[in-house]
């Protein structure tokens, strides 16, 4: 069977977000925490919390691990849970101060760190990779929804 034409683009795809999440995550563990413990962070910082769901939801880690996660965040005294002002029978994840001071700090610094690898694009570059990157994922999700 002959290769079809985009098989070069999707290993190209994986080896790039494989390779983007190594450079993310060694800067990552560098603030002490790990990339699962930071996406949380970052998710929740600057909102009031955010519950089980819709925080699995924004940061895709699965709910089984999210609360082996968050018990490790509670522990480090950077998140708390509360009952859920709109339903009791769940619970809303926030950032307690501690951890709002921590956001506030190394956001930025990662968000520095990340700029990096972007240094060598232009802004037509990132616009124009953006905007196929968008376009591939709104053909994706409408294959998905036939």
């Amino acid at each position: 069977m002959p290769q079809k034409s985009f098989i070069p683009v999707l290993r190209e795809l994986a080896r790039a977000y494989q390779e983007f999440e190594s450079f993310s995550a060694s800067h990552i563990r560098t603030l002490g925490l790990t990339p699962s413990q930071f996406d949380i962070v970052a998710t929740l910082g600057n909102t009031t919390g955010m519950s089980f769901k819709e925080l699995g939801e924004k940061t895709l880690i699965t709910k089984g691990t999210l609360t082996g996660v968050v018990d490790r965040l509670e522990a480090k005294s950077l998140v708390r849970r509360v009952a859920s002002p709109s339903d009791g029978r769940s619970q809303t994840v926030q950032l307690t101060r501690k951890g709002e001071a921590l956001f506030a700090r190394i956001f930025p610094a990662h968000l520095e760190h990340v700029a990096q690898a972007f240094t060598a694009f232009s802004q037509a570059d990132l616009d124009a990779t953006a905007t196929t990157l968008q376009r591939l994922r709104e053909t994706l999700f409408a294959a998905g929804n036939k």
